[in-house]
């Protein structure tokens, strides 16, 4: 019988269901996303629900803002690994129906392990694996690579070719003020992150 799923789940799922533990699944690269759809439904149509449970890929939003337009990103954290819940047999192997059922998906390499045993992730790994795949309701951030006190060089703009110092960073509007000194005086310049790069240490 298939056991039903609770729509209404609460979010706060276990780290790991009762009998299963995680694994690292290798996968072509990009192909992250289609393998998980996949499995979910293959394992759905072979009623394997008891023996394979979720299945990740964790992705980070980022918003960048180049010339005044904001654009969303979705990264993946780990590209080339799909995470897969499931039960082993008693000698910590994969079941065989679950292991053709993973083998015979496009895409899809070895677990993570060794000789047909793959080892599972500790749950401090598990915990992070969790908290990274929660999709936060609220803004993507902007992430800015640069901190005070950093030398930099500007290579768009009125100012290409200067260098200066890191005076401020205003991730919300995804600017970088940065010193510079023109005609001998240092002035506050506001730019872009996508304008500025890490100078070159002499």
């Amino acid at each position: 019988m298939a056991e039903s799923v609770n729509v209404n789940t609460p979010v706060e799922e276990p780290i790991r269901r009762e009998g299963m533990d995680w694994f690292t699944l290798r996968v072509a690269s990009n192909k992250e996303n289609s393998v998980r759809d996949t499995l979910l439904r293959k394992v759905q149509i072979e009623n394997m629900t008891h023996l394979v449970g979720r299945i990740l890929v964790p992705t980070e939003k980022t918003k960048t803002i180049k010339g005044g337009k904001t654009k969303i990103t979705e990264t993946k954290l780990y590209p080339g690994y799909v995470f897969v819940e499931m039960r082993l047999d008693e000698n910590g192997r994969i079941p065989q129906d679950v292991f053709f059922l993973i083998k015979e998906t496009t895409g899809v390499g070895d677990f993570v392990g060794t000789a047909g045993k793959p080892t599972p992730l500790k749950d401090h790994e598990i915990e992070k694996l969790h908290k990274d795949s929660r999709k936060p309701e609220d803004e993507p951030t902007v992430k800015l690579t640069f901190g005070k006190g950093e030398h930099v060089s500007i290579k768009e703009g009125p100012f290409q070719g200067y260098e200066g110092t890191v005076d401020e960073v205003m991730p919300d509007k995804g600017l970088v003020r940065v010193l510079v000194t023109i005609f001998g005086r240092q002035a506050p310049i506001d730019l872009e992150e996508w304008m500025i790069a890490k100078a070159e240490s002499a």
